[in-house]
């Protein structure tokens, strides 16, 4: 793999220093809440702890930043606990419409999963910008990447074998992702422009996690995964650029990478209690400006 062609830990660290420059998503309509002053703090408020205990599931893609930000909230504030799941978008949002959990993350929109009343009683809070890029298994040489003309054709069962776009005489098997996944539909909606996938050499995994890992034990294997996901396996599997433009944070930013959408947390109505606490830290100047680089994701205002 070639340097230029990784998401560089390099160029997410210059992302930080420029985002400080600027103030940051939500700078100056957030208090910088930081670990040490929620441990000062008695209680409430956005720069203090609150006690209680909250579960969050859905989008899988957003999961590592939701868990990072959880540990780091609890680590500073002993009364509260907060539970990450995934499950996928679809899931998130159903169960917190249904009460079951107080916060559903999703890749995609409340409107474009729940029936239009259930979607109004949800309200948003974005936290986050996120990319994904499309992988193979480490035995796909000779490719650097696809054109959304070839990823639509390969995704649709019209190309099947490796050798038909410049690589190895290698059978093409896809990784789908369930009809929960925001992952899912967001790559149909911006790549594959809203196209069935084909159902042939095809095998199905729930999650990034279980993508990256199927992917890269999957002979001819490919599918799309998460940035963070690709960071953490980036040694087994092939990234792909997607015409031609290389999937970096930076990229993402200034527009050129298009395989990127916001991250959505959602409540119930107007969240209240721990739920508000922790929403309002993801907000805050220390998960945005540092956390969120640090994974690989974009704060939610750029």
């Amino acid at each position: 793999m070639q340097s230029q062609r990784t998401i560089r830990a390099g160029a997410v660290l210059a992302s930080v220093v420029l985002v400080a420059a600027c103030g940051g998503a939500g700078a100056g309509t957030n208090p910088p809440t930081t670990a040490a002053t929620r441990a000062a703090a008695s209680t409430g408020g956005s720069s203090g702890c609150v006690d209680g205990s909250i579960t969050i599931s859905g989008s899988t893609a957003l999961q590592p930043l939701v868990d990072a930000a959880g540990k780091q909230y609890t680590e500073a504030c002993a009364g509260a606990t907060i539970n990450v799941q995934g499950g996928g978008s679809g899931t998130g949002l159903t169960q917190v419409s249904q009460g079951a959990v107080q916060i559903g993350s999703s890749d995609v929109t409340a409107e474009s999963k729940l029936p239009a009343a259930d979607a109004a009683a949800l309200k948003d809070h974005v936290v986050a910008r996120q990319g994904w890029v499309m992988v193979a298994n480490s035995g796909v040489t000779g490719i650097t990447g696809l054109t959304t003309d070839q990823a639509t054709r390969i995704w649709t069962g019209a190309i099947t074998n490796w050798k038909d776009v410049g690589g190895p005489d290698m059978a093409i098997v896809l990784i789908i992702r369930p009809e929960s996944s925001g992952t899912r539909a967001t790559f149909k909606k911006i790549v594959l422009n809203g196209a069935t996938e084909a159902s042939g050499q095809a095998l199905t995994e729930d999650s990034n996690g279980a993508v990256a890992a199927a992917v890269s034990t999957t002979p001819g294997a490919t599918s799309v995964v998460g940035f963070a996901f690709y960071q953490q396996n980036q040694g087994n599997l092939v990234e792909l650029q997607l015409d031609a433009v290389d999937a970096t944070v930076d990229n993402m930013k200034n527009g050129t990478y298009k395989l990127q959408a916001f991250g959505h947390m959602y409540t119930k109505g107007e969240p209240t209690g721990l739920a508000k606490a922790f929403l309002d830290d993801m907000l805050s100047d220390e998960v945005q400006n540092t956390l969120i680089p640090s994974l690989f994701y974009a704060p939610a205002g750029q």
